[in-house]
């Protein structure tokens, strides 16, 4: 699994819809999903050390098996371990003066229930990221399809997520007029496809070892190429069932957004355009589409409250500056030694949450994409 971070640039958020340049492109940065803390507790994201060990598939909270950390004299859960991630990158992009200013938010997977986005939440409470937003992958994917190809107009985007661990299914509205929750019906995730069941399916055609039964038959002399046709197209099964779960049919959708690592291929979105007959949008580096439509969204999240605390500054009272900047001293006191009791308890430097605490928000300006990122 990989983490994607961006960052969106000051003025993308308001640049006219579908107009976003190739160099208006925000910086991304990917890197593995792996987690290591030294003796002092820091944590450092993307290493693999050649000695000690690297905490590693933790970032999927769907997964019944999912590892746990043990830093100082504190365990660490799945989603404990995905806010230090979320934590380390925000640190990273405060380091860019660019970052100044900007909104954060974490995209997870839209088939997280309830119960885990709230442990997710509660995670980054605890270590002072309340100011960091929760959106769901495919949302912020429709974000940067509005931004890159919009005005566009009321209708159905089916997200078609192929990662390296799996794939991701959801039908989203998209144009004007859409919804606060965009999600049509329900989201569909399945282990069976993606970059590791594709590597799977080679390895196990290469040795005669045992491959799933709905390709078995197709898989006698037959490139690697055409191999990853027959397994996308087996992947249909799932397209389909997402359709009829949402009470619609392809006739209904309006184009297929393809997103995730794993899409790059030219043979995905051949066989998606071939087999479903509509419009099937690639972008450029799909691997970090969603961390940019996160990115966006952040963006804008941090335009809209500038914006209204700009007006809400120029309406206030007289002597509300004094009262507000004294209420304000005091909070950032009390939230100091909070933060400073959480920092010794998971084994964490106060340096490193007072890093964290100063930004102003993420995904950023820093787009992430869940931690499976990505």
């Amino acid at each position: 699994m990989n983490t994607v971070s961006a960052l969106a640039e000051e003025g993308s958020a308001k640049a006219p819809l579908g107009r976003r340049a190739a160099a208006q492109r925000s910086p991304a940065i990917t890197r593995r999903t792996t987690l290591t803390f030294d003796s002092t507790g820091m944590a450092r994201v993307g290493l693999i050390p050649r000695h000690g060990r690297a905490i590693t598939e933790f970032a999927d909270l769907s997964q019944r098996k999912t590892q746990r950390a043990r830093v100082g004299h504190r365990a660490l859960t799945a989603a404990d371990l995905i806010a230090v991630v979320a934590e380390c990158l925000i640190t990273e992009a405060h380091r860019d003066r660019r970052a100044d200013g900007a909104g954060v938010m974490l995209a997870h997977p839209a088939s997280y229930t309830a119960a885990q986005v709230g442990e997710l939440r509660a995670a980054l409470d605890a270590i002072g990221l309340s100011h960091v937003a929760l959106v769901a992958e495919p949302v912020a994917a429709a974000t940067w399809l509005e931004a890159d190809r919009g005005p566009l107009m009321p209708g159905l985007a089916l997200v078609y997520d192929l990662g390296g661990a799996n794939l991701d299914i959801t039908l989203v509205r998209v144009g004007a007029g859409c919804p606060r929750n965009p999600i049509v019906g329900e989201p569909i995730r399945s282990t069976e496809f993606g970059g590791r069941a594709f590597g799977a399916l080679v390895a196990a055609r290469a040795g005669n070892g045992t491959v799933p039964a709905s390709i078995s038959g197709a898989l006698t002399g037959i490139a690697a190429d055409e191999l990853r046709t027959v397994h996308i197209r087996s992947s249909l099964k799932l397209v389909y069932r997402c359709l009829r779960m949402a009470d619609v049919t392809m006739a209904d959708v309006d184009c297929v957004l393809v997103v995730g690592g794993a899409a790059r291929p030219v043979e995905v979105a051949q066989v998606l355009a071939g087999e479903l007959a509509r419009p099937v949008i690639t972008a450029p580096d799909p691997e970090r589409t969603i961390a940019d439509g996160a990115a966006i969204l952040a963006r804008r999240t941090a335009t809209a409250d500038e914006e209204a605390a700009g007006h809400h500054h120029r309406h206030k009272p007289r002597g509300a500056h004094r009262r507000a900047a004294t209420r304000a001293l005091l909070l950032s006191r009390r939230t100091r030694r909070r933060l400073t009791r959480v920092a010794i308890a998971t084994g964490m430097s106060a340096a490193g949450v007072a890093l964290a605490l100063a930004l102003p928000a993420d995904t950023v300006v820093a787009g992430l994409s869940q931690l499976g990122l990505r």
